[in-house]
């Protein structure tokens, strides 16, 4: 299999419905809740480019573009955007999708860098 293969195959998206269990007094997704999604996304995306054990290091950049009310439909979609020896940047993508419409849009992205480690916790290399 290629590279380019496995980083298509490694592509994850995951569905959810937002609960007001999640929301603020705005009615509105707590950021902190969308990053937990966004870093649970990126491990399984990693993970499954990689075959490895791995664990996040940094969250690079996340912005916020648009709230993300109760009562929506998200899509979280995790792509490898870059490869290191020891490590990987994954892209997630929040989309916000209405219940009973056909109106979707992007409300959050961001970047975390996953590094690959063994038994003991140290960086090894990223099969390839």
């Amino acid at each position: 299999m290629t590279l380019e293969e496995r980083i298509a195959k490694a592509e994850t998206r995951v569905f959810k419905a937002v609960f007001p269990n999640t929301t603020n007094h705005y009615h509105t997704m707590f950021g902190g809740t969308a990053m937990q999604m966004m870093d649970e996304i990126a491990f399984i995306t990693a993970t499954r480019f990689t075959r490895q054990t791995v664990v996040t290091v940094s969250s690079e950049k996340i912005d916020f573009e648009k709230p993300i009310p109760a009562g929506t439909i998200v899509e979280l979609i995790g792509k490898v955007i870059h490869l290191g020896n020891k490590s990987l940047k994954v892209s997630v993508e929040i989309f916000i999708e209405q219940m009973y419409s056909e109106n979707r849009e992007k409300a959050i992205y961001g970047e975390f860098t996953l590094v690959a480690i063994d038994e003991n916790k140290k960086p090894v290399s990223i099969r390839k």
